[in-house]
């Protein structure tokens, strides 16, 4: 049994909306114990940096986000040298970080636009990461005060422990099918909005619908069912109550900040919805669905 401690847990190196750190203490008690920890969603990393598995498999479709993390966990040093001289005071203009957008969206060496994309994230505008319809990053400059502090050791905290993790540029369905006994998994998935069923559709170009947030939960069941118990963070909301009936599910505050109106932004309520085998062990995935799923039965 593995126990998890915010205490000594590195922080992410990146910005990230919807990030987790703030609610650690909370979430990681709940995760379910296992062996391997599987994030489909893996955003800035901060679940997987204060969790204690014995190994990860960390999945996102933004594939510079996946890009970066591989480049980092692969050689370290060579990224903080190349990323480091990025943030300099020359660099903290608008007119500057405009050319160094342009240079990131044409770059194609990865060590070279993972770099870019730490220096976007930590002077783009609030930790967004934003992408228009042809798939190009158009978050607009944040205008910070000051060069923001480069994160070396974060950087480095984070590639010593990716040594026992592996990294999937996937969608994550394939991520999920992955999973097998003795795994958790734990989806971060763009949230639901509160007010509607509408969803938050900034992290990829591809955008992630109430139709996709059905599909997982028919997932998160699926594995359920065969004994891989799966926790699903979202909005404390209508929709998400109704997604994930008959879940154990759990109630959180956090301090959200990204909305541009001062009514919007404050302590919110979010849910952790846990789905173990024995509220699903009365389905059972024999027929043609099943073996569509790809997920074996043990």
């Amino acid at each position: 049994m593995q126990k998890h401690s915010t205490s000594n847990a590195a922080r992410p190196f990146l910005k990230w909306v919807g990030g987790k750190s703030r609610l650690l203490e909370n979430l990681l008690p709940k995760l379910p114990d296992g062996s391997r920890l599987i994030e489909p969603f893996v955003g800035g990393g901060s679940v997987f940096l204060g969790a204690n598995y014995e190994k990860y498999v960390l999945g996102d479709t933004n594939r510079h986000l996946i890009e970066l993390y591989q480049a980092v966990s692969k050689n370290p040093d060579a990224f903080v040298a190349e990323a480091e001289k990025l943030f300099v005071e020359e660099n903290r203009s608008p007119e500057r970080y405009n050319e160094l957008r342009e240079a990131f969206n044409a770059e194609c060496d990865p060590l070279k636009r993972g770099a870019l994309f730490l220096y976007l994230n930590k002077h783009g505008y609030n930790g967004l990461c934003r992408y228009n319809k042809a798939g190009r990053y158009n978050v607009p400059f944040g205008w910070p005060n000051r060069v923001p502090r480069f994160p070396r050791g974060q950087i480095l905290a984070f590639a010593q422990k990716a040594r026992a993790a592996t990294f999937m540029h996937k969608d994550f369905a394939e991520v999920m099918m992955s999973a097998r006994l003795g795994d958790v998994v734990y989806c971060d998935p763009p949230y639901l909005d509160r007010d509607s069923a509408s969803s938050f559709k900034a992290y990829s170009a591809s955008g992630f619908d109430l139709a996709r947030h059905r599909e997982l939960a028919e997932r998160a069941k699926e594995l359920a069912a065969c004994g891989i118990p799966v926790a699903i963070s979202n909005h404390d909301c209508a929709a998400a109550r109704e997604l994930y009936a008959g879940a154990e599910v759990h109630v959180f505050y956090a301090r959200r900040s990204v909305s541009s109106t001062a009514a919007q932004r404050g302590e919110v309520a979010e849910i952790l919805a846990i789905y173990r085998q024995m509220h699903w062990q009365m389905t059972k995935f024999t027929g043609p669905r099943y073996q569509r799923s790809g997920f074996k039965n043990p």
